[in-house]
């Protein structure tokens, strides 16, 4: 098996970010009962999570409507093509991550199309803030 290329980590990181955290809004009204789930490695990722995503990529690149949409596009059809894999795959075997990594490619070239050279640089630059944003988002 081969590793990612540098160039692919970014996305890598945002899919894995998708992939093992959920970012559901918790907008419940105050008597109905909060169930917490467990996601496991395999669990499927929510569609919520690239919404999430996506709005912070928006504040954080200064990203227009229409960017934003076609972001929020983008990560909607990794979310469903990594989940479909998850579905198809064992957990951590080889045609899973063979898989994935092709997604998190055309992802991240999507990515670059939409964004331009500029916000795609920054946006593999504040991939470690965009996570940490996920992950509190996440403990709300």
């Amino acid at each position: 098996m081969m590793p990612f290329s540098p160039r692919c980590w970014p996305l890598a990181a945002l899919v894995f970010t998708l992939s093992f955290t959920s970012c559901a809004r918790r907008d419940r009204p105050a008597k109905a009962p909060v169930v917490e789930t467990v996601r496991s490695a395999d669990s499927p990722t929510p569609a919520a999570a690239a919404r999430d995503l996506a709005d912070v990529m928006a504040t954080d690149l200064s990203l227009t409507p229409d960017q934003t949409s076609k972001v929020r596009a983008i990560l909607s059809g990794t979310v469903e093509q990594a989940n479909a894999a998850k579905e198809k795959y064992p957990p951590q075997s080889a045609p899973l991550l063979a898989e994935l990594k092709r997604v998190n490619t055309a992802s991240q070239n999507e990515l670059r199309v939409v964004l331009g050279p500029a916000k795609f640089k920054q946006l593999q630059a504040n991939q470690r803030k965009m996570a940490a944003e996920m992950r509190q988002r996440q403990a709300k």
